[in-house]
């Protein structure tokens, strides 16, 4: 596997895990950034090695061995998140285009001393569950904070948008992974909430809401 088909793979899987079934080629091009003709080239190659099945006007779906491979690559970037964020000290929001580069190192030895030497985590510094090593990736139950209802509690458990934006904006109304979220008002016309965090409360938008995944309490 290149670096761009791995990158593909990873692609397919996330939206296979997320939307279940086939995938189209238009998915694929607006995840990868990229036009779909060169989409389409992609996946036949892809194709032709057994790692998905294409079928022209209907999409495409992992073979079991490309499961396997995209949920490496995976668990490889997570792993590395972990180690960025715990044993180097960066940010949370520093450390996804780094493990986008570290993810592609290809010794499999080095990647079991890693998650021995983390201590086997079970998620990213983001909340994303880390496949196992057989590529199994654990679904947690979850839900968006934009729908809990007036009065209701949860727990920050993971990000639905994590570019380094709105992580650092999170960082300022002091929330991350574990933090414990109080639905104080909600306007049905647009969204928006007021939440208590700690001792602070303050309005956040709809957009906000619909990017964070917490557990009830």
């Amino acid at each position: 596997m290149t670096l761009a088909e791995e990158n593909y793979l990873k692609a397919i899987f996330h939206l296979e895990f997320e939307n279940g079934g086939e995938v189209s080629t238009n998915a694929i091009a607006e995840r990868m950034d990229t036009k779909p003709s060169s989409v389409t080239d992609m996946v036949q190659k892809l194709a032709e090695k057994d790692v998905l099945v294409y079928k022209r006007y209907k999409g495409v779906q992992l073979t079991d061995e490309g499961k396997k491979l995209a949920a490496y690559v995976i668990r490889k970037h997570r792993l590395w998140e972990v180690f960025l964020v715990d044993k180097l000290n960066f940010h949370w929001d520093e450390v996804h285009e780094i493990a986008e580069q570290l993810e592609h190192i290809q010794s499999e030895e080095l990647i079991i001393r890693l998650n021995e030497f983390l201590g086997n985590p079970d998620f990213d510094p983001h909340g994303d569950p880390i496949p196992d090593e057989h590529g199994v990736l654990k679904r947690t139950e979850k839900k968006l904070l934009s729908e809990l209802d007036k009065n209701q509690q949860g727990v920050c458990v993971g990000v639905k948008e994590s570019s380094p934006e709105f992580l650092q904006y999170l960082d300022k109304k002091e929330i991350s992974i574990g933090t414990k979220i109080l639905v104080l008002g909600k306007e049905f016309f647009d969204g928006s909430m007021i939440i208590r965090v700690g001792n602070n409360q303050f309005f956040i938008s709809h957009k906000i809401a619909e990017s964070l995944f917490v557990q009830t309490t």
